[in-house]
């Protein structure tokens, strides 16, 4: 398809109007090189012969373009044009129509030659085009005879319908070839027909609307469902419509597929049920599961006789179809059944009334009815529009099953065909049909998969090809439906057993290693249940069954993504060596819990459960909590139901003097406005947090505070990064429960030892000996008479809350001791990967490895306390080797020692990302 290409208003100076009026650029469209020729060889004004041929040269090229490119339906997708490239110069345009200026050019040259040429590609395109047409043609004949038939019920009323349900599907099978073929669909060569599947859908609004009017109100009960029937095209199309429209195609994708298939095996039932009653010319009404529907069928020989070679030829084809595959086997073997079928009449000199009066023929008592008979039908004053409306639930039932069916054959005929198509236009597409066909008093329809297909396969790829196929079936319908009169019974049988026996297949056998064994009982129910009750029930069954189902999968899910101890998932805190071995003792009490997926009635038990393993009976006597860490990161949405059960947990909880701390998430989430509404953010005992790194460095403050917090006498004041609220407190003494006495005992073990240096005591130590003793007393004897001369290297800087030190990828400058305050390095990866920070306290270094190796800096590091930093410059370093070489190797393995259990903890944070 081509479209206008806007250009810069160039003037051009081989044409004399360009030098006093430029041309507007919207006027102005090239399709390519090959058309500025043309222009320049009309401007010059040269010799007739000449520019004749300038011009049928490029007419000759262009032509080619315009005529099964150009769609005669406005381009849907006009609103979003597309472009591909030409050539480097110049873009040709994807649109809804050619430019003026080549219209302009081709009207005023040769409109006569243009007309030859065109009627001449025209001409051969269509015979190129009558393999396919002559096979589309006989499959619309075939379909419309088959399944137009049983539009109607074959009973009571309806009886003599089976002529106008073939028109309506003539009718309805045009409407869509036309829609498609002038460029509503990607697919050229398109075929569009009635939706077959339906038509159980059809029998329950005809039976349930006769029912309620009464048997005795032919007319009204007639004019009401041919309503009914164009009812549901127009909401077939609106629905299809507005999906393209607000391109929602792709959400049909996630109704679950086994429930589908076992709606398309409940069809297939249906079918197989209706060839029986077709075959016999029982009523829909009279077949049912039961001892007398038995007797009919296999115990009357006349009955036997009827059905049974239809049986037989439906399964037939199928064993030919299995061994042989060409796509001429099954209109050709149909073709073959009536000629057969009449020759043995002929040979056996049988009459042609006692035929169709034994059920060998249809009966078509108004079988000279021309094609529009069925408009006569519609009566709106006639119209029960009660009844029509209490078809609303059908109808409702049959626009699901409707929907359901193009956004799966579209992409699935796109992979067939090699053919890129965008589904949501192919759903606008859709609309426009239906919304026509219901306007025009007729049923659903839709692209069909296989014959698009078959169509494709034999030539039927142009536009062209598809106008001939609706002008073919235009023929058919006006001939009328006398001729179904002398088809024989036994080919409208097989070709509905056929498609039944696909049907069934596809749903129970194809599918027996395909799916699990819950998703093959799920589609056998509901076979089961549209076969025994009604499609209606079975469709609602099917939405129940997956909502079922989903449940289920779903519980079966693990929402605990993992379970941590405070002793192997530290924060990023860089901390002394005491009070790091410290906290990993102590936080034994702390259990992390990450939660993940969508937590509702199915998945959050199991996360309770859970839980109160954790607080009760022998894990609680092992190793009592202090803190339960939630991380609801991973987690999509919460539900009322887990909502309150967390609420129980933490009543559970705070009896136990437990604290639950949530973190991953905001208040404003839709996870935090769930537990925000049943008024579990604001308990007491409840804290929050934004990422997991910082509610473990709070639980890790909160250690630190307590062991502080019982040696006033004998601690100096120490300075904590992160939120500073002193949330728990120990008043009592801390060896009054397990919990306290563990917290006394780990720091007397470990943190009592940072307050007495072996060699001297803190108040002769010049200070930046007692903060090298701090950072490195874990790794090694830190001695003064050894160490001493380094303090000769260092530089005392003081910077203020806010400073930055470095940038990431900043050159080093030296590494940092820290003697007081709090540093903070922001590690940034990838533009969609957070940052983790890494907090450095009293104690610690910052920066070694980047001083060390050279190395650009690999995070940003700003100063959130005011901080006394001492600092080993990257030129002392160097003196420091040349003069002390053996002091800078020995306080190199002090730094690195000290860096791979730094490193060893930031990797374990990412790695708890995951």
């Amino acid at each position: 398809m081509l479209a206008r290409q806007s250009a810069p208003n160039t003037p051009n100076p081989a044409s004399p109007a360009s030098s006093s009026s430029p041309t507007p650029t919207a006027e102005r469209p090239y399709a390519d090189s090959r058309l500025a020729r043309l222009s320049e060889a009309r401007a010059a004004h040269v010799s007739s012969s000449t520019a004749g041929l300038a011009v049928e040269e490029a007419r000759a090229e262009i032509v080619p373009e315009l005529s099964e490119s150009v769609p005669l339906l406005a381009d849907l997708e006009a609103a979003h044009p597309s472009y591909r490239t030409v050539d480097s110069n110049q873009l040709t345009a994807c649109g809804k129509r050619v430019g003026n200026g080549v219209l302009a050019a081709l009207k005023k040259r040769s409109w006569r030659e243009y007309g030859v040429k065109t009627s001449r590609e025209v001409a051969a395109t269509a015979l190129r085009s009558l393999p396919a047409v002559v096979l589309g043609t006989l499959l619309n004949i075939l379909d419309g005879v088959s399944y137009g038939m049983i539009i109607f019920p074959a009973s009571g009323v309806f009886a003599n319908l089976g002529g106008s349900g073939v028109s309506m599907f003539f009718v309805s099978a045009i409407i869509s070839q036309l829609v498609y073929s002038a460029g509503g669909s990607g697919f050229a060569g398109a075929n569009g027909s009635m939706m077959i599947e339906v038509v159980p859908f059809f029998h329950i609004l005809a039976n349930s609307i006769a029912a309620q009017i009464g048997e005795d109100k032919a007319h009204e009960i007639i004019a009401t469902t041919v309503v009914a029937f164009a009812l549901s095209s127009i909401l077939t199309g609106l629905t299809f419509f507005l999906l393209g429209a607000l391109r929602l195609g792709a959400l049909i994708g996630f109704f679950p597929r086994h429930i589908l298939v076992g709606c398309i095996g409940g069809v297939g039932v249906f079918l197989i049920i209706t060839g029986l009653t077709v075959s016999t010319r029982m009523a829909d009404d009279d077949f049912a599961l039961n001892l007398a529907t038995f007797k009919f069928l296999l115990l009357n020989a006349h009955n036997l006789v009827l059905w049974v070679p239809a049986l037989g030829l439906a399964a037939l084809l199928r064993v030919i179809t299995h061994k042989y595959e060409h796509q001429l086997i099954f209109p050709i073997y149909f073709l073959i059944i009536p000629i057969i079928f009449y020759v043995v009449v002929a040979a056996a000199h049988l009459d042609m009334g006692v035929l169709r009066r034994d059920g060998w023929l249809f009966d078509m008592g108004t079988s000279r009815e021309p094609w529009y008979q069925f408009y006569s039908y519609f009566d709106f004053r006639a119209t029960n529009w009660a009844a029509l409306w209490s078809t609303l639930p059908t109808q409702f039932a049959l626009l699901f099953f409707n929907i359901l069916h193009p956004p799966l054959n579209v992409p699935a005929l796109a992979v067939s065909l090699n053919h890129n198509v965008n589904t949501d236009k192919e759903l606008v597409a859709h609309g426009y049909s239906n919304l026509l066909a219901g306007a025009l008093g007729t049923v659903p329809n839709y692209l069909v998969y296989v014959n698009t297909l078959l169509f494709y396969r034999v030539g039927g790829e142009t536009r062209t090809a598809g106008f001939l196929l609706a002008a073919a079936t235009t023929i058919l319908l006006i001939v009328g439906t006398g001729p179904i009169a002398y088809i024989p019974v036994m080919v409208v049988g097989a070709l509905i057993f056929v498609l039944g026996i696909d049907l069934v297949k596809e749903a129970l056998w194809d599918t027996r290693h395909r799916v699990s064994r819950m998703e093959y009982i799920t589609i056998a129910s509901i076979m089961i249940c549209m076969t025994v009750w009604d499609f209606v029930i079975g469709v609602v069954f099917g939405i129940v069954v997956s909502c079922v189902f989903f449940v289920v999968q779903s519980s079966q899910r693990r929402s605990i993504r993992a379970l941590h101890t405070g002793e192997t998932v530290m924060s990023t805190v860089r901390r002394p060596g005491t009070h790091r071995a410290y906290i990993r003792e102590v936080s034994m009490q702390t259990a992390i819990l990450r939660l993940q997926g969508f937590l509702f009635f199915g998945t959050i038990t199991h996360v309770e459960e859970t839980i109160l393993t954790l607080v009760e009976g022998p894990a609680w006597q092992r190793n009592p909590l202090r803190f339960l860490v939630l991380d609801l990161a991973l987690v999509a949405g919460v539900d009322m139901s887990a909502a309150e059960a967390f609420v129980r947990v933490q009543r559970i909880l705070a009896a136990r003097r437990v604290v639950l701390v949530f973190c991953g998430f905001a208040v404003e989430s839709s996870v935090g406005k769930a537990l925000t509404n049943v008024g579990l953010l604001e308990m007491e005992g409840v804290e929050l947090f934004s990422v997991l790194n910082d509610a473990l460095e709070w639980t890790e403050n909160v250690y630190l505070r307590a062991w502080f917090a019982s040696q006033k006498a004998q601690s100096p004041a120490v300075v904590l990064p992160g939120r500073q609220d002193l949330m728990i407190s120990f008043q009592e003494s801390l060896s009054t429960t397990p919990r306290k006495a563990h917290l006394l005992e780990a720091g007397w073990r470990t943190i009592a030892r940072d307050h007495s240096p072996p060699q001297a005591p803190s108040a002769d130590a010049p200070e930046p000996f007692n903060t090298l003793v701090k950072a490195f007393s874990s790794y090694g004897p830190v001695d003064r008479q050894q160490y001493g001369p380094l303090i000769a290297y260092l530089e005392r800087v003081s910077v203020p809350e806010g400073a930055v030190l470095w940038h990431q990828d900043d050159q080093p400058d030296g590494l940092y001791l820290v003697e007081s305050g709090v540093l903070r390095a922001v590690y940034k990866f990838h533009e969609h990967t957070p940052p983790m920070e890494e907090s450095m306290v009293a104690g610690t270094l910052a920066g070694e490895l980047s001083a060390l190796s050279g190395l650009s800096r690999n995070a940003t590091c700003i100063v959130e306390r005011q901080a006394v930093l001492w600092k080993l410059s990257t030129d002392n370093l160097r003196r420091l080797e040349a003069e002390q070489p053996q002091l800078a190797r020995e306080f190199t393995r002090l730094v690195l020692k000290a860096a791979k259990l730094d490193y060893d903890i930031l990797i374990s944070a990412l790695a708890t990302r995951q």
